[in-house]
């Protein structure tokens, strides 16, 4: 890391911020709605994730959407040795 940057350690993520995460990029061809958990639950700890699940599902979204192998978000985290949160915060809100 170079010394005129500063490195950031538990930063607090606002509403904006993780609602921000709705919003798709520009895509490969993979299922948007996949694509956005994804991003979710790579980039947000836990708690984060947390909030973001619930609006997600209240945009519309598919909470089950698959990606290209044909696995849910649920079911690539079941397979992560931190993945039990995220597991827990998807089954909660109706992923299989």
């Amino acid at each position: 890391m170079r010394k005129d940057k500063a490195k950031v350690l538990d930063e607090q993520w606002d509403d904006e911020r993780v609602a921000s995460f709705l919003e798709p990029r520009p895509g490969d061809g993979e299922n948007a709605d996949h694509q956005l958990l994804l991003r979710a639950y790579q980039s947000m700890r836990d708690s984060d994730f947390a909030r973001y699940i619930p609006q997600f599902c209240a945009a519309g979204r598919d909470i089950n959407a698959t990606g290209r192998e044909g696995k849910t978000l649920l079911e690539e985290v079941s397979e992560h040795r931190y993945g039990t949160a995220y597991a827990e915060t998807l089954k909660a809100h109706g992923a299989s």
